[in-house]
């Protein structure tokens, strides 16, 4: 597949297929689809060694859960279905 980011080629010795293995065990959707399984062990172990990457990350999700709902009822119901109404290319 055609793309401008770089490639890095990867042998599956014994240490990575048994990663791979592991891997879909905790991901059994992706099971089928070691280039997914890969990358999600990459973004796995990043967060294992950069305690900021996991920061931010548990930092977002608390702002998540802080906000989440605070928006309930600020919008009359059928507000997005009179919304779209306005885009034909969005109505049914």
């Amino acid at each position: 597949m055609p793309t401008t980011k770089r490639r890095h080629p990867v042998t599956e010795t014994a240490e990575v297929s048994e990663a791979l293995r592991a891997a879909a065990l905790r991901w059994p959707a992706d099971r089928d689809k070691p280039a997914r399984l890969l990358r999600r062990l990459i973004e796995e172990g990043h967060k294992s060694i950069d305690p900021s990457a996991a920061e931010r990350q548990d930092n977002r999700l608390a702002a998540l859960k802080r906000i989440s709902g605070s928006y309930t009822g600020l919008y009359e119901p059928g507000y997005l279905d009179d919304l779209r109404a306005d885009w034909p290319e969005c109505s049914p």
